[in-house]
């Protein structure tokens, strides 16, 4: 989508798969400028960003340090506390953590979740003590650090951010638990809405918030936040997404369309964000 998106606008673009191919071809074949649309471990966590600053490749999207960091949602959230950023409450928590004086610590229901992962993989919603134990084993099949956070009951939503500015918010809703792997890639009953339905002064609030928890964690180009209104109208930053997901059904092309910005422009803006470090 992004490489057919950049050419329809006159870019001399063309795919490069480091699955397929050194990233010494980059130099090589002379490239002036990398848009990232990788995703997960070694593509979004600050990897392939350190590579191209090594090769003197503009990327787009955050640098190292900030990839490496929202990359990791336990870090993420000790920034975003030392800095007053609202975020719920977690721990990172082991095999030998103690179920019950986890959920006597945070509450029932907890989601218990990979550190550094996306998508939802590995990740749980704990209802009952019994359940943190298997929760954990699946959460560790992905991850050696697992964290355990308190459920947020509410309306989830995201705010895309393209520079210095933040799109209008989208709100999700799903009829499963929560916004899962299959109901973010499989499901019909997603609910998307853009605009998302909430009084326009705290939209403006929560996109400012949004913002600041971009900068925090040192990001910069790019990128979504993701964060639940609970029911009595407070803000929990869930995480940071480095690099979206970019088909012209995904969450951030969605919210550029509500403010004006086709998938074209939205793809040579970001394009035009390329930067080394």
């Amino acid at each position: 989508m992004v490489l057919n998106a950049l050419r329809k606008s006159g870019v001399d673009a063309h795919a490069f798969d480091p699955r397929d191919s050194g990233l010494a071809a980059l130099t090589a074949q002379r490239f002036d400028r990398a848009f990232i649309a990788l995703h997960g471990r070694f593509g979004e966590d600050g990897t392939v960003q350190g590579a191209l600053e090594y090769l003197g490749i503009p990327y787009t999207g955050s640098g190292v340090m900030a990839s490496a960091l929202a990359m990791d949602k336990w870090r993420s959230k000790l920034l975003w506390d030392a800095t007053g950023l609202p975020t719920p409450r977690c721990e990172l928590i082991r095999a030998s953590t103690d179920p019950a004086d986890l959920a006597a610590r945070l509450g029932l229901p907890l989601m218990v979740k990979p550190s550094r992962e996306g998508s939802s993989i590995g990740m749980s919603k704990v209802t009952a003590v019994e359940k943190i134990a298997p929760a954990y084993e699946l959460a560790a099949r992905y991850d050696d650090m697992v964290i355990a956070e308190r459920f947020v009951d509410g309306t989830e939503l995201t705010a895309g951010i393209l520079g210095e500015t933040v799109l209008p918010l989208i709100r999700l809703e799903t009829p499963r638990e929560f916004y899962d792997y299959e109901a973010k890639y499989f499901a019909d009953d997603t609910r998307y809405s853009c605009p998302c339905g909430i009084p326009a002064g705290e939209e403006r609030a929560i996109q400012q918030t949004a913002l600041e928890a971009f900068r925090v964690l040192g990001c910069s180009g790019w990128g979504r936040v993701d964060a639940m209104l609970d029911r009595g109208g407070n803000l929990h930053l869930l995480e940071v997404n480095t690099i979206p997901g970019m088909t012209d059904h995904s969450l951030v092309p969605m919210a550029a369309r509500a403010a004006g910005i086709s998938f074209e422009d939205l793809c040579v803006r970001i394009l035009e964000s390329a930067h080394v470090g």
